[in-house]
């Protein structure tokens, strides 16, 4: 049970009913976090901006989701794990690749990179090393994407508080936390 009214997106008003009634076309439904976070008409605003600008950013949405995934496992929150497998098998991943991505992995050495530093970010709470930043470089990524990295990082930090301190009931088809499984 959620710890906070979940805002109703067909009778919602002003400013969150706008914006739930974008979220909705874009998701075919209005889901449980955003119905949350229409509580506040400036916070659902900072969170769709921000879903939408990185989503036109250069990392494509594939990294992106595997990056949710990782962090949401790192924060133990079982809405965003389980939202973010679905949109990254959508964004083209398997199932293997959202299992490995919880667990920091890939099979792909760069998207490894990424994914460990995003892991690192959560951990040291942004005190990341000369030699976490070479890493990145070495395996690619530039400015530009070490951005982008952190921004992905930050909004879902955002999403994970938001689901994991008001309890945000799950509506996508549910994952379990590596840290459960071992």
């Amino acid at each position: 049970m959620s710890r906070i009214n979940l805002v109703d997106p067909n009778s919602a008003t002003g400013a969150s009913g706008e914006l739930l009634g974008e979220i909705r076309s874009a998701f075919g439904i209005a889901p449980n976090m955003f119905r949350a976070v229409a509580n506040s008409p400036a916070a659902l605003a900072s969170m769709w901006g921000s879903f939408g600008a990185l989503g036109n950013g250069r990392l494509c949405a594939k990294l992106g989701e595997l990056i949710a995934v990782a962090v949401a496992d790192r924060n133990d929150c079982h809405y965003c794990l389980a939202a973010h497998t679905a949109l990254g098998r959508k964004a083209g991943a398997t199932a293997e690749e959202m299992a490995s991505a919880q667990r920091g992995k890939s099979s792909d050495p760069k998207t490894t990179v990424a994914l460990t530093f995003a892991q690192k970010l959560v951990e040291t709470r942004g005190q990341v090393t000369d030699t976490d930043m070479r890493a990145l470089r070495g395996a690619g990524y530039d400015d530009q994407d070490i951005v982008e990295i952190i921004a992905h990082v930050a909004l879902n930090l955002f999403t994970n508080y938001i689901n994991v301190a008001l309890a945000v009931p799950v509506d996508f088809p549910g994952v379990k936390l590596v840290r459960e499984a071992a």
